[in-house]
């Protein structure tokens, strides 16, 4: 079985650059051990997030890091065993976040940060109903509990979007609980940014980009991405319907990309940020409109077809070790009175990885050292957000075209 390019990979990225690539006349063969859409990209906060201009940074402030230090926190969990494996690259991570270090960041990020929301209208026009419901313009609310913390943010908030021509309301109590009347009157105020768009059900939605993929002629098969082996006129990998041979291999699996290049020799430091989520019944009468994060407790709450969904903040811990859900619980105390949880609705909490490289940066495109072997992961928080544009900018790499924005932020040799 031949191809044009293998892509290692059925999550949004992947699945995205499988489209791409075959809207550029390549034959393109999807690969991945679960069906697409059930790994990260199943579990998310469903944002699409155009607004999110100044990437995730390492905390600088010496309050936030004596709280971190402690691991009683909300929004960071760290396990006591993995943490000493974690501490180059959190020392990376910590250099990367400096204040000129952070702007340049953004600057390299902003392309695709500007280009998300157009990139997934462009797939959503093309699946048609009911899969393009699955999205809709809702924006998303930072909420604020203390007057002082959402002062200071909204200072904060609003010169940035006035420079990026972001669309923000700033909303007292009294207009918050207006625009979300589920909301209790713990949080005083909120941001709420408008640009995003909002994702009801994310691993249904990068189901219906790749049942796109398929219906143009596209082929998905289950492999194991560790068989990709380089040969005389390419790549193979091994998958239950045989073998794929291909001049072209695209490595495109979140947090096990590593499982590939890491055998090849690349020293590429990414590492994996674990989260939860869990769904529950809402118990007040008007739904959210769309998702919410408390700012102070560092989880998000968001709408989904399955109930109202938490999402944690991180956790620090090896790959493979098991579920905690301690940050779950801690999330549960302060959202069941904010938000009018009722009962949980999954027999246990989803983990998910989120694969985070130090200096903030997705690896997107060519690999150094072997032709035909491409790159396009560590997108870190923003998986679903820069899924599509992340297939757009690697396909016109692939092919010869001309890059809608210049790929060098992202190359793999950076490091």
């Amino acid at each position: 079985m031949d191809f044009d390019v293998i892509v290692l990979g059925a999550g949004i990225v992947g699945v995205s650059c499988a489209v791409h690539l075959q809207d550029r006349s390549r034959r393109v063969a999807l690969v991945d051990r679960l069906a697409p859409g059930e790994g990260t990209s199943f579990g998310n906060a469903g944002l699409i997030e155009r607004s999110a201009v100044v990437p995730y940074a390492f905390p600088r402030d010496l309050g936030v890091l004596l709280r971190y230090a402690r691991n009683r926190s909300t929004d960071l969990h760290w396990d006591y065993k993995a943490l000493p494996s974690f501490i180059p690259w959190l020392a990376r991570y910590w250099y990367e976040s400096s204040p000129e270090r952070l702007a340049q960041a953004a600057r390299d990020m902003l392309p695709l940060i500007r280009a998300c929301v157009d990139e997934h209208d462009a797939l959503l026009a093309r699946v048609g109903e009911p899969a393009a419901s699955l999205a809709y313009d809702g924006g998303w609310i930072e909420a604020f509990r203390t007057p002082r913390e959402f002062a200071l943010a909204a200072e904060r908030a609003k010169p940035l979007a006035s420079a990026q021509d972001l669309r923000l309301d700033t909303l007292d109590g009294a207009a918050l609980r207006e625009r979300e009347p589920s909301l209790s009157d713990t949080f005083c105020g909120g941001l709420h940014w408008r640009d995003p768009k909002d994702v009801t059900n994310p691993g249904a939605l990068t189901k219906a980009y790749a049942a796109l993929f398929e219906a143009c002629g596209g082929a998905t098969f289950v492999g194991d991405a560790a068989t990709a082996r380089r040969d005389s006129d390419g790549w193979t990998v091994q998958t239950r319907d045989g073998v794929l041979s291909a001049r072209e291999l695209v490595v495109a699996l979140g947090p096990w990309s590593d499982t590939v290049f890491a055998p090849l020799g690349y020293r590429i430091p990414l590492r994996a940020k674990r989260g939860y989520h869990m769904h529950y019944a809402a118990t007040r009468g008007t739904p959210l409109k769309c998702p919410v994060l408390d700012r102070e407790q560092g989880y998000v709450i968001a709408p989904m077809q399955r109930g109202l969904r938490l999402t944690t903040g991180v956790e620090l811990a090896a790959r493979e070790a098991p579920r905690t859900g301690i940050q779950l619980w801690r999330a549960e105390a302060y959202a069941r009175p904010a938000f009018g949880l009722g009962q949980r609705l999954d027999a246990e909490p989803w983990l998910g990885l989120r694969p985070c490289t130090p200096d903030m940066r997705p690896v997107i495109g060519p690999a150094p050292r072997h032709r035909g072997l491409w790159f396009a992961f560590g997108h870190a928080h923003h998986g679903l957000t820069l899924g599509p544009v992340t297939g757009r900018l690697l396909a016109e790499m692939m092919t010869g075209a001309t890059p809608f924005t210049d790929p060098r932020p992202y190359r793999a040799n950076r490091f």
